[in-house]
């Protein structure tokens, strides 16, 4: 993975309605401390919010305690806390921190991705150079071609497979399932691609699992191919076209963020 030496905090972090929970806690202050240097720990590994010491050996709480130089009982309680406001999610003793996208830079991840592509061209450029019969073996995979095997990996996936490499509530896992379930019956099945494409867009309606649950439902009970958001439903009870309503004035939203 590229490296990225920085994370995204909003300047009103304190103004977070979970933060200003914490704060009133038994070490508050120092559960604070932890998410950030949580966050911290996920930009370092850079994959996506996971937080590992490797990709084999997960964090434990000990570990973490030791990492972050702090209590193990306060280290326990600060994680406890974080996955009951859905701020992390523990699946098979990986932490994942929960809306990553919302502490990266996309601008500069751009800036970085177009250097790796130009890195890219250079190293073709160059390759086209040398004798016709030479044989080049390139040791270290670049960031671009990792892109094209993780994309030729979601066409080859099912669309449950695909679901599985998302940190998404278990709510909306099953509700995405029953979506897809649906789609199956309408005779129009979803590929590993779609169903990417789907949370993609339902994350960007919403990070709310309350307000994801009944977009998807939404969905369901309509017999639509897609997810719409929910204030489009006066305009659809008419009969009208959720796909030509979403490239209209009525589409536009706010997206809020809870963490």
């Amino acid at each position: 993975m590229s490296e990225v030496k920085w994370i995204k905090l909003s300047t009103d972090i304190f103004n977070n309605r979970k933060i200003r929970q914490i704060e009133k806690m038994p070490d508050g202050d120092a559960i604070i401390v932890i998410w950030l240097k949580l966050l911290i720990l996920a930009g370092d590994v850079n994959d996506g919010g996971l937080v590992y010491f490797t990709k084999e050996i997960p964090y434990t709480e000990q570990l973490l305690a030791t990492q972050f130089d702090r209590p193990l009982a306060v280290v326990q309680f600060a994680l406890k806390t974080f996955e009951q406001f859905s701020m992390i999610e523990i699946v098979d003793n990986l932490i994942c921190v929960s809306n990553w996208e919302k502490y990266q830079n996309v601008e500069s991840l751009d800036r970085i991705r177009e250097q790796t592509r130009k890195r890219v061209a250079k190293h073709r450029a160059e390759k086209q150079l040398a004798a016709s019969n030479v044989t080049v073996t390139l040791r270290n995979a670049t960031e671009e071609d990792k892109d094209i095997d993780k994309e030729k990996e979601k066409k080859d996936k099912t669309a449950r497979e695909a679901l599985d490499d998302f940190c998404i509530f278990d709510s909306v896992k099953q509700a995405l399932l029953d979506f897809e379930q649906m789609r199956k019956k309408m005779k129009s099945p979803m590929t590993g691609k779609a169903m990417c494409l789907l949370v993609n867009k339902l994350r960007e309606l919403s990070a709310d699992e309350e307000t994801q649950l009944a977009i998807i439902n939404q969905s369901i009970m309509n017999g639509w191919k897609s997810v719409y958001p929910l204030d489009e439903r006066r305009s659809n009870a008419s009969g009208s076209n959720p796909a030509s309503a979403e490239n209209g004035a009525a589409a536009k939203f706010k997206i809020h963020y809870d963490n």
